[in-house]
């Protein structure tokens, strides 16, 4: 009986205190937009990215142009960021551990075999942002990754792709793990 005092007062102060902080309800204009929320801000260090530093500047400028519910921007000196991009000697891939978190490798191998530096930037920063691989695919389709051949020089997202990013960091979906990722996808 105490037991159910205690839970039936702390539902009770639980609405109570859910309706103060809720105010009042407003109706919006028939008309109105609904309000632009504001971009969810991730930043990347590519200290380490060595010669694809530009690159990687690149494709992150390329989610910006492409989608509006995230913004990338490259960390202040001393800041930890969301996304650590390096550069080694492997296959390019990306390590997401969080939606919006993890660290990325661009990876010598491709480069040498030919694949565009800022394609693959673009690529695996999508990793990061939510997007699995969609193998095969075609050039347009960024996430086709490898797929596409080397003649693919294309680094934008298409319709499907940007759709994605913005209802996952227009959502409610910021900071889940990516379910759909495996640890580590290697392109």
């Amino acid at each position: 009986m105490h037991v159910r005092t205690l839970t039936g007062g702390l539902t009770a102060a639980l609405l109570v205190s859910l309706s103060l902080v809720g105010g009042p309800a407003v109706a919006a204009a028939p008309d109105a937009a609904p309000a632009p929320s504001a971009a969810r801000v991730l930043t990347y260090d590519a200290s380490g990215s060595a010669e694809f530093r530009s690159a990687v500047d690149r494709g992150a400028a390329i989610w910006n142009e492409s989608v509006d519910a995230v913004e990338l921007r490259p960390a202040a000196a001393g800041q930890r960021a969301n996304i650590r991009v390096l550069a080694d000697n492997g296959w390019p891939r990306a390590l997401p551990t969080t939606l919006g978190n993890g660290t990325v490798y661009i990876g010598r191998q491709a480069v040498d075999q030919g694949y565009d530096t800022i394609r693959i930037s673009a690529h695996e920063l999508g990793h990061i942002l939510g997007l699995p691989d969609r193998k095969p695919g075609p050039c347009s389709s960024l996430m086709s990754g490898s797929t596409a051949g080397t003649a693919c020089k294309n680094p934008y997202p298409n319709a499907a792709e940007k759709a994605e990013v913005e209802g996952d960091f227009g959502g409610l979906l910021v900071g889940r793990t990516p379910q759909a990722l495996p640890d580590v996808i290697v392109d």
